[in-house]
């Protein structure tokens, strides 16, 4: 069997007039870590989005755990099933309990048994080290424990691939440290993920590979201590200049 769990080839996409992809090409591998980094509008998230449909590209080919992803296919649900996504904002529902967000996609969309969903529920808390806050509404956590709960709630899913769309930047600073923290011990254990992030120190200790975007182009793509220490390309001297400055 391939162990290709996303295959992306020159895929373009247009929002409108503006052209936010062009010709991008991507392979993961189960069980790498791969870190996508660029300036803001340079199409990080736009690409990663494309990866579970929640953005539809028009031209290249985009294939999932072997589900190629085109505009007249009806098993979105098929490929959102293993593929986990953790958003900059939370995006918990706030009228459930921390267990009941964790339990809810299993129930409705694997029609998995309650008693099975809360047990899941509950193991992935412990795994994101918040077990205690099972019973609490997302308003009565921090911002680094709601982003925890999003995670566990991704992973209650038992996807294949996580896709992490910058998720500490809404955090406050202190808070940010919980989150990737949470997100190296996954990567510790396996896990394959594809994280839109500007966290450099969290990019050189967790990932295989990191990827340089800049205007919807893949501008360089290299190991971390490659990437960091001999860029090959002036536009991606030049950022990370400015980002490690800070």
């Amino acid at each position: 069997m391939s162990d290709i769990v996303i295959e992306a080839a020159n895929v373009s996409k247009w929002y409108g007039t503006f052209r936010a992809l062009t010709d991008v090409n991507l392979t993961v591998r189960k069980g790498e870590r791969i870190v996508i980094c660029g300036p803001s509008g340079s199409g990080k998230s736009t690409l990663i989005r494309c990866f579970n449909r929640l953005e539809a590209h028009q031209a290249g080919e985009i294939t999932v755990n072997g589900m190629r992803l085109h505009s007249k296919m009806r098993n979105v649900t098929e490929v959102r099933k293993n593929v986990g996504m953790v958003f900059q904002h939370f995006n918990l529902f706030p009228h459930m309990t921390v267990l009941m967000n964790c339990m809810a996609a299993p129930m409705w969309i694997k029609g998995v048994p309650e008693a099975q969903a809360r047990k899941t529920a509950l193991q992935f808390l412990e795994r994101v080290r918040i077990p205690e806050q099972a019973n609490k509404y997302p308003a009565q956590l921090s911002g680094g424990q709601q982003q925890r709960v999003a995670i566990a709630r991704s992973l209650c899913m038992e996807p294949s691939v996580m896709l992490f769309d910058e998720p500490t930047s809404s955090l406050d600073p202190e808070m940010v440290a919980e989150v990737l923290e949470t997100m190296s011990s996954l990567a510790r254990d396996g896990m394959t993920m594809v994280c839109v992030t500007h966290e450099m120190g969290f990019a050189r200790a967790v990932a295989d590979r990191v990827i340089f975007m800049d205007a919807g182009q893949v501008v360089e793509e290299a190991a971390p201590d490659n990437f960091f220490n001999n860029p090959r390309h002036e536009r991606t001297k030049f950022f990370l200049s400015q980002i490690l400055k800070h």
